[in-house]
């Protein structure tokens, strides 16, 4: 997909969602060198928000930048509006998610969860720790998320191993990538201590974690922190009833908030999070849309454009 023209956007509209705070429109209006609107414009717009109205999906829109990372929803909603550029919002989000995945590693290396209960039943119990150096992560998605967690990992002396959906030469943070579905990556997630997730939401990811994968693990705690429709969780209940996992750190599910009743609360051994591990900062947004509008103000394609096609 093709940038719009200069020369349309420097003069199009640039119109917001009622979600953006007033602190975050004005930073918005400086790097856009216009003011922010809500009206429907009658010509071009660039529209930044989290959510797409049905009536801004028209020829006029030239470019929608969203304050979030994940662009499934966007498009599941309908048809994109054909020559629109999508951009999102990453910041430093895959710092924050590297930090969650770290810390639920080194939690569970430290029983932090058993001394948690024990202190709650007010017990005196030793609980031996473990070293996470030395052991192996497995790591689904190597883009810039899936590379911040391997490399937060690999600098604590983890072997870090990533999954991507095409072979690739050498990744940042990681030791090695293997292709998804090769023998490869059956036997990582064999070797592997954890497997984090951090793929998007696509056609082609939908119930990627299956029964077969979540077998092949073995024993490792799996951790979630891309989309959650990628996992099957009837696979996952069973392998973790089963004792193929060893546990499960959920913080996205394929139907969020999950109500009081749903099952998913009482997995053994899982502790769920509210989709919090890496929330969207507004510097983010600002240092991404300014990027985007640089880099689309010069007729370039910015680097965090999405392929409506494929969703990512």
């Amino acid at each position: 997909m093709r940038p719009p023209h200069p020369v349309p956007l420097a003069r199009a509209r640039l119109l917001t969602s009622p979600s953006v705070s007033p602190s975050l429109v004005r930073e918005l209006e400086r790097i856009a060198g216009r003011p922010a609107d809500t009206a429907v414009p009658d010509g071009p717009f660039v529209y930044v928000g989290d959510a797409l109205p049905e009536a801004l999906r028209t020829p006029r829109l030239l470019w929608f930048h969203s304050v979030n990372a994940g662009t499934d929803a966007l498009l599941s909603a309908g048809p994109w509006p054909e020559g629109a550029l999508l951009t999102r919002t990453v910041g430093r989000m895959g710092e924050r998610i590297a930090q969650y995945v770290l810390g639920w590693v080194l939690a569970e290396c430290q029983a932090v969860p058993e001394h948690t209960a024990q202190h709650a039943r007010g017990e005196w119990r030793r609980f031996p720790s473990e070293l996470a150096a030395g052991r192996t992560v497995v790591v689904h998605g190597t883009g810039r998320i899936g590379s911040a967690v391997a490399g937060l990992l690999r600098a604590c002396a983890l072997r870090t191993v990533g999954v991507s959906r095409t072979a690739r030469g050498p990744v940042p943070g990681f030791d090695r990538v293997v292709t998804a579905g090769s023998d490869e990556e059956a036997t990582a997630l064999g070797e592997a201590r954890w497997v984090v997730s951090t793929l998007p939401s696509t056609g082609a990811t939908e119930g990627f974690f299956d029964a077969g994968r979540f077998t092949a693990m073995r024993g490792a705690t799996f951790v979630n922190v891309g989309r959650g429709a990628t996992v099957d969780m009837t696979a996952l209940g069973a392998a973790l009833h089963a004792g193929t996992l060893r546990g499960a750190v959920l913080d996205v599910l394929p139907a969020e908030p999950a109500a009081p009743g749903d099952p998913v609360w009482r997995l053994p051994r899982t502790v769920i999070t509210s989709h919090s591990a890496g929330i969207t900062a507004e510097e983010d947004v600002v240092a991404d849309f300014a990027a985007c509008w640089a880099d689309v103000a010069g007729g370039r394609r910015p680097a965090l454009a999405v392929d409506t096609r494929r969703g990512y």
